[in-house]
């Protein structure tokens, strides 16, 4: 038995990183995934593994700035499983980068995904989950309550994602879906690895009490926690599993 037995998740921006890691790890526990991505084939990598250990799951292509994609994403979810139970809105797009060196398509396109997807998503839960309610989980950030160097827009946006998470919380509550984020800090994939030169690799894990970064199972299982009925009297809230980074500043 597993902990998603019965039920469909979907995950956006769900081809690497955090948003694999997820979709994975729910399918183990026996949900049937839709794994979204920009690029369908991106999708169908992650769904191959997938389904070659015996879980269920679709690849979906879909630009989650746009509604009428979401919303197609999401018919295609129930047509294939019957229902949409646990959404979890990962998908970003990110340019870090000095406060001078900003441009209005960055910004435009960092809003575009990191914000109005968010919306989009949470539009068309509301709409397409059954009357036995579900769980949407939001993938914010530390950033959104820490001031961080290069990552003005970045830290805006996931901020922003606390606030959408709180306000549909309160409105969805009487149709038994549960809204929440989860606030990582640094994840060490494979990105990060390469982004970060190996003086500011250690510097973050040295200023994190638990002198290592997150894993990406780390906040996939965290996912599994508030997606599970273990967490049903759970919403509104901002988990942040950040190894007590917060409280380091």
């Amino acid at each position: 038995m597993g902990l998603l037995d019965g039920k469909t998740a979907l995950v956006t921006g769900a081809s690497r990183g955090l948003g694999r890691a997820m979709a994975e790890l729910f399918a183990s526990e026996g949900a049937a995934v839709a794994v979204l991505d920009l690029k369908e084939h991106w999708a169908q990598k992650v769904v191959d593994e997938i389904v070659e250990k015996g879980g269920r799951a679709i690849a979906i292509g879909a630009d989650v700035s746009h509604r009428d994609s979401v919303r197609e994403a999401f018919r295609a979810t129930v047509q294939e499983f019957g229902a949409v139970d646990v959404v979890v809105n990962n998908a970003m797009w990110n340019r870090y980068e000095p406060i001078a060196d900003i441009e209005p398509e960055t910004v435009q396109r960092m809003l575009d995904v990191g914000f109005t997807g968010v919306v989009w998503a949470i539009q068309a839960a509301a709409e397409m989950m059954s009357e036995k309610g579900g769980s949407i989980i939001n993938i914010a950030s530390v950033s959104g309550v820490l001031g961080i160097t290069n990552a003005l827009t970045y830290c805006g946006v996931k901020a922003a994602v606390g606030g959408l998470t709180r306000s549909a919380s309160v409105e969805l509550g009487a149709r038994k879906i549960r809204v929440n984020s989860i606030a990582p800090s640094t994840v060490a994939t494979e990105g990060v690895k390469t982004m970060l030169s190996d003086e500011a690799f250690s510097d973050r894990v040295n200023k994190t009490p638990l002198k290592r970064l997150g894993e990406v199972e780390d906040i996939a299982q965290a996912a599994l926690w508030l997606a599970s009925d273990n967490s049903s009297f759970v919403t509104g809230q901002t988990l942040t599993v950040d190894g007590g980074l917060a409280h380091a500043f």
